[in-house]
């Protein structure tokens, strides 16, 4: 581009600059305009005093009067035209005051900042702005604008001024400038370039925008999109994506290896719920709290005395809930990850202080090592949580290691729960009853009803499928469609077979089914349903439901027991619980564990357990029931320890309503069974 291309463009971009140029171009030439006219008029008025120099003769010139008039007529014009071209000059230079105070206005009440800039990039013209903005004075301005901007938006800056100056446009740029106070502000600039002379530079003209609150505001918005509210810990999406680096590494370094942990807090919904939410929040605060101190003091276990690959930095995250998971990256040994874990979990021990109360919690974690077979994040994670809820099954507080069995362990359970959810829906769960039998008549007192899957290709065992409807919670509403039937097809029972002792129906109460707020009153409407009294409905519930919340336990027992139900507690023994404890329940039998009743033939000290269970249940008013009993001699023991109730595969096992039916109507007792087994 020409130079005097360049000059016209700059010329069309600030037509401000043309008026000021027209008017000295005018100023000039009314001088020289002024300058000409007056010798004309002196030389006119002098030749007049020399009649020798008139060219022609004295008959043919005018009177002198008419000259001295003409020329008098003469000068006037011009003056008044003189008068005219000053006040238009006045005219023009007022507006350009005008102007120029409005543009002084305008610049020092404006928001933004405007400074004018030399080719060299020093500061020609500050306005007050940026005293406000940046807390400089005005003499502190006078630097090198370059000098106050980031090292790393320099370069950038530079480029843009002289690419405005080439093409005579500014671009949009955002960059960062130094505050008084050493702090860096946003700035969003446009630049204008102000045409010079010939000879002389261009100058830039600049107008900053202080956006540091939305650059703030859109960190806040990145930060809150890739962390955890409440503990401020990454979040899933984070955690992922570093995840998926890591994964990039061992691809990239062979060498390279990592490791996630999925970390669950155990009964943490037992601990939100006696605590309150507010006070559960808490807790899940200073857990991610502890657990990132814990990776902080344990950052030279698994940190290499090799050189360092550009791994991403190790990484906790909370998933959501009670769930944590760790990244732990660049492992010199995969047995590292098992050491860290175990710190964790001691780390985790220590108790927390919360509402003044001393909480101890407790961990389960499970462990994904990184693979090569391993191509999504989310694999590792589906993996490392697997490891955790076999940590949870086993006892709790434990940590695992994945395997590829378990995956498969875990594909076999998700399609068990879905051909659950078709069976419940088309109806293949059906009610077995398993008789009592009362050890002094030797006839049927009761039964226990149980689930059975009847599936078109044949019985399913239900070791196999209730574990999976527990942990699901689809044993809720099998066991509601369970208790429906069990109680209806008693009624019937008692109406076709009446007696003066009538029948019992036992139905187990699992943790899931106990720990729901309205229990009492779902059994209660069913009982009132089926129109059968409720001193008939005996609920069984496991000794360990009762060893967790006792304050709870007894309360809902309390409830449970107010609707005229029995009670029982069911593989008595096989939890620790006292009797002292059991003393305060409304119970009013207790079912000994099968495993010490298996064992009564060979083993004295399961027989001297076994009478010893009867003998306090007895002292403290309650009936005793022995389940598993398989052979005459069981239950003769039983029998001499007077057991009141016996059941097992001995008398029969679970079968369906119809059998039970044909019993019934056939008069069936379990005495003349027992004697012939005996022979």
């Amino acid at each position: 581009m020409s130079e005097q291309s360049t000059q016209e463009q700059n010329q069309a971009n600030h037509p401000a600059l043309v008026p000021m140029r027209v008017i000295e171009g005018r100023e000039w030439w009314l001088w020289i305009l002024a300058i000409a006219v007056t010798l004309i008029l002196t030389l006119g008025i002098v030749s007049l005093t020399f009649p020798e120099t008139h060219l022609i003769s004295h008959t043919d010139w005018f009177d002198l009067k008419e000259w001295v008039r003409a020329l008098a007529a003469l000068v006037l014009l011009f003056d008044v035209y003189t008068l005219y071209q000053h006040f238009q000059i006045q005219r023009v230079r007022r507006q350009i005051i005008e102007r120029d105070q409005l543009f002084q206005l305008i610049t020092e009440n404006a928001a933004d900042m405007i400074a004018v800039v030399d080719s060299e990039g020093h500061r020609l013209y500050n306005s007050p702005s940026y005293q406000k903005i940046l807390g400089y004075s005005a003499e502190e301005l006078n630097t090198s604008s370059l000098e106050q901007v980031h090292p790393d938006d320099r370069q950038r800056v530079m480029e843009a001024g002289e690419k405005a100056k080439a093409t005579g446009r500014g671009e949009r740029l955002e960059y960062r400038i130094r505050h008084k106070d050493g702090s860096w502000r946003y700035l969003e600039s446009t630049s204008s370039v102000v045409s010079a002379e010939p000879g002389k530079s261009a100058k830039l003209v600049i107008v900053n925008r202080d956006i540091t609150a939305r650059k703030q505001a859109e960190d806040m918005l990145a930060h809150s999109a890739f962390h955890d509210k409440l503990t401020n810990l990454p979040n899933r999406a984070l955690f992922v994506d570093r995840l998926q680096h890591a994964l990039t590494l061992t691809r990239r370094h062979t060498g390279y290896k990592f490791a996630v942990l999925f970390i669950d807090v155990d009964e943490f919904k037992v601990l939100n719920d006696s605590l309150g939410h507010a006070h559960g929040d808490t807790l899940l605060v200073e857990i991610g709290r502890r657990l990132s101190d814990s990776l902080r003091e344990l950052d030279s276990i698994s940190r290499p005395s090799t050189p360092k690959i550009s791994a991403p930095e190790k990484t906790i995250a909370r998933l959501g809930g009670d769930e944590f998971t760790v990244l732990l990256d660049d492992l010199r040994d995969p047995s590292d990850a098992i050491r860290v874990a175990q710190r964790i979990q001691e780390k985790c021990a220590v108790p927390f202080i919360i509402n003044d109360q001393e909480i101890v919690v407790t961990t389960s974690i499970g462990i994904a090592l990184s693979a090569p077979s391993y191509i999504k994040a989310e694999d590792l994670i589906r993996d490392s949580e697997i490891a955790m809820y076999r940590a949870k099954r086993d006892g709790k507080a434990r940590l695992e290691l994945f395997d590829p069995a378990m995956h498969e362990t875990a594909v076999k359970r998700l399609r068990m729960e879905t051909e659950i959810r078709k069976g419940i829906e088309q109806d293949e769960f059906k009610v077995y009853y398993q008789p009592f039998v009362d050890l002094k008549t030797g006839r049927i007192s009761g039964f226990e009803a149980l689930t059975r899957w009847l599936k078109p290709t044949g019985m399913i065992p239900p070791l196999e499928f209730i574990p999976v409807a527990d942990e699901t919670g689809l044993i809720l509403p099998m066991n509601r469609l369970l208790m429906q039937e069990a109680t209806r097809q008693l009624r019937a029972w008692h109406l076709q077979f009446p007696s003066d002792n009538p029948l019992v129906m036992s139905v187990n109460i699992t943790s899931k089914q106990f720990a729901q707020p309205g229990l009492a009153a779902e059994i209660d409407l069913i009982l009132q349903q089926a129109k059968l009294d409720p001193k008939y409905l005996q609920l069984e519930i496991t000794e360990t439901i009762t060893m967790g919340d006792s304050k709870r336990a007894e309360q809902v027992l309390m409830e449970l027991k107010a609707l005229g139900v029995r009670l029982s507690i069911d593989d008595f023994g096989t939890g620790y619980s006292s009797l002292s404890r059991l003393q305060r329940f409304p119970v009013d039998s207790l079912k000994i564990d099968r495993a010490f009743i298996s064992n009564m033939d060979t083993d004295p000290e399961s027989r001297e357990i076994v009478r010893i269970i009867i003998m306090l249940a007895h002292n403290l008013g309650m009936k005793v029931v022995a389940e598993g009993t398989e052979t005459i001699e069981q239950i003769n023991h039983l029998k001499q320890l007077e057991c009141e109730v016996a059941q097992g595969y001995y008398y029969s096992k679970p079968v369906d309503n119809t059998s039970i039916t044909e019993m019934l109507q056939n008069g069936v007792g379990y005495s003349a069974v027992a004697a012939t087994a005996s022979k």
